[in-house]
């Protein structure tokens, strides 16, 4: 199997994940909840990986149409639930999409951008960006189970992929 095809599984699953995490808030108002240790919001945390998603795969190696503006990721408050997760849903097929429309030339080109201080290849960035995807996942299952007394989810699972 290929790099591209095991990434564009990776963030599908991945996505998929995070739409769970949203859905086991038990109501809209306290995805916008923080905690006294805990800065952002998974409503912030999930709007910046929105942002970072659209922006570094969607734009940058799709050419999918997109502005981003960061300082809303962590300022807008109050989107609903259901608006995320139709947000995240719409991310679940574009991005995997752009990454297994990638070629194994591009997965060794240096990224059009320099993010991480400095040039990487686009297999390097995007492996970078799975990372930073889980990272806030995680961020967003802790203030969840801590602001409801919640516990684990049982997570999806790797669909199957073609070869």
């Amino acid at each position: 199997m290929s790099v591209a095809k095991e990434l564009a599984a990776l963030f599908r699953r991945d996505l998929s994940r995070l739409i769970q995490q949203i859905e086991a808030y038990p109501n809209d108002e306290l995805v916008w909840h923080t905690h006294p240790a805990i800065t952002n919001s998974a409503g912030n945390l999930v709007l910046h990986l929105e942002g970072n998603l659209r922006e570094y795969i969607g734009r940058q190696l799709g050419m999918i149409p997109y502005s981003r503006r960061r300082e809303l990721e962590f300022s807008s408050k109050g989107i609903l639930r259901e608006e995320l997760v139709r947000r995240v849903a719409e991310l679940k097929v574009s991005i995997p999409s752009v990454i297994e429309g990638l070629s194994p030339e591009q997965f060794e080109m240096e990224y059009p951008e320099i993010v991480l201080q400095r040039a990487t290849s686009t297999r390097e960035f995007l492996i970078h960006l799975h990372g930073h995807l889980n990272w806030h996942m995680g961020e967003i299952d802790y203030l969840r189970r801590i602001l409801t007394d919640g516990k684990a989810l049982n997570a999806v699972g790797l669909e199957p992929v073609s070869k």
